[in-house]
């Protein structure tokens, strides 16, 4: 989204009023507090934690395909897919939300296997959220195509790992890449056949490993031939000791090129031809010890910032339980550099025992996200490791279930569409 310049005054009193427009797009009330980044030549403005802006649901934890990045290679849970009754009780809390948070509909399963996905779409769609949905790709039929487009989908998320059939089965066992690709090109069709207009938007989401990193630009370009006009790429999370060898950043939470601190020594890079002529005298710049800023962009921007809290979202999981964030919806293990850590799941409420406005504005959530904002967790992310790290339940600065210290989303090594 391009930054639009909107003024705000100081009155009399020397208080910021704020414009009545973004009053109401953040849903600031009386009393609301807002974060304010003091960061030289600007004042940033963040995002109240009382806005719910986004909400994840997790239609299904089952997948009609098996692949060695997921989650579900780790836990031992019951498999199951939202029922109507806890999905009524999601759109009635939507009801009584403005504005309209956006809605992704995203877990560990696969949102298009739920038989009910369509009408998923459409009557959040109805409530007048905008509409996300991320698939494999691999029922992504002519018809289920037209039905989502119908239903007023925005955007379409394909996760698609790699360039060539060997690679990408190589992560996502039993799916065919010719099929993926002929039902994203049969989707884009579809969306041109029967009303032109931008949406739904076609994006790739990208897991980078050590196999399969070589493959992007190729990703890239047959995205962009498919219509794909948002790319999302992350690092691989590792749930098994196998996935460790394909981790691409193994000394990256240690690197100077992405910390800040009065100690380091600075590096500010502007804007240049990326050629054979620049490129490795621009590897060798960012090896070089310094923290980098990068045509006005600090490298170290994406350190200890939970995302989830920052864009004001929240998760429900298929059985109803609501969490702060996606990985915090299931019991799992994970590994951070060499260190096994068994992760619980923090569930807030229930929708289906309380509204989702009020599991939103519980005072111990509510205290939560006001923890996770500061970010004053222990740095388990970098830190040499100790026994506490082998979960997210307490730190060694004496905070509580769940800690964050540890979390590569905060990181900016992990991020989701």
């Amino acid at each position: 989204m391009n930054p639009k310049t909107i003024w705000a005054e100081v009155d009399e009193q020397g208080r910021l009023v704020v414009p009545r427009e973004l009053v109401d797009q953040y849903g600031l009330e009386p009393g609301a507090r807002l974060r304010i980044d003091n960061e030289g030549n600007a004042l940033r403005l963040h995002r109240p934690i009382t806005q719910l802006n986004r909400l994840y649901i997790e239609p299904t934890s089952r997948c009609n395909i098996a692949c060695r990045t997921c989650m579900r290679n780790t836990w031992d849970e019951t498999m199951g897919g939202m029922t109507e009754e806890t999905f009524e009780r999601v759109l009635d809390g939507l009801r009584s939300i403005n504005p309209k948070p956006s809605v992704m509909f995203a877990g560990i399963g696969e949102p298009t296997s739920h038989p009910r996905i369509v009408e998923m779409v459409r009557r959040v769609k109805e409530l007048g959220c905008s509409v996300e949905i991320t698939t494999n790709g691999t029922i992504l039929n002519a018809r289920r195509s037209r039905q989502l487009i119908e239903a007023g989908l925005d955007m379409l998320w394909v996760s698609l790992d790699g360039a060539t059939p060997e690679s990408y089965e190589d992560v996502r066992l039993g799916a065919l890449l010719p099929l993926v690709l002929e039902n994203i090109r049969t989707f884009r069709e579809s969306r041109r056949t029967w009303s032109y207009h931008p949406k739904p938007e076609i994006g790739i989401a990208f897991v980078a490993m050590e196999h399969n990193v070589n493959d992007l630009p190729k990703v890239i370009e047959l995205g962009r031939s498919l219509g794909a006009v948002r790319f999302s790429v992350s690092n691989v999370l590792p749930y098994t000791q196998d996935m460790r060898r394909e981790m691409l950043y193994e000394h990256t939470l240690k690197d100077v090129t992405y910390m800040s601190s009065f100690w380091l020594p600075t590096l500010n890079i502007p804007k240049m031809d990326i050629n054979d002529k620049t490129r490795e005298a621009f590897f060798a710049a960012l090896k070089s010890g310094c923290s980098v800023t990068f045509a006005g962009n600090k490298l170290s921007g994406a350190n200890d910032v939970c995302v989830f809290v920052e864009s004001g979202a929240m998760a429900v999981g298929w059985d109803g339980g609501v969490s702060p964030c996606p990985p915090l919806l299931h019991n799992h293990t994970t590994f951070l550099r060499k260190y096994e850590r068994k992760l619980k799941r923090h569930v807030i409420g229930n929708v289906r025992d309380r509204a989702l406005i009020d599991l939103w504005n519980d005072p111990e959530y509510l205290a939560y996200r006001e923890r996770v904002s500061s970010f004053a967790f222990a740095p388990c992310s970098f830190c040499g490791g100790c026994d506490l790290l082998d979960s997210n339940e307490e730190d060694c600065l004496g905070n509580k279930f769940p800690v964050c210290g540890g979390c590569l989303w905060a990181q900016g090594v992990i991020q989701c569409p």
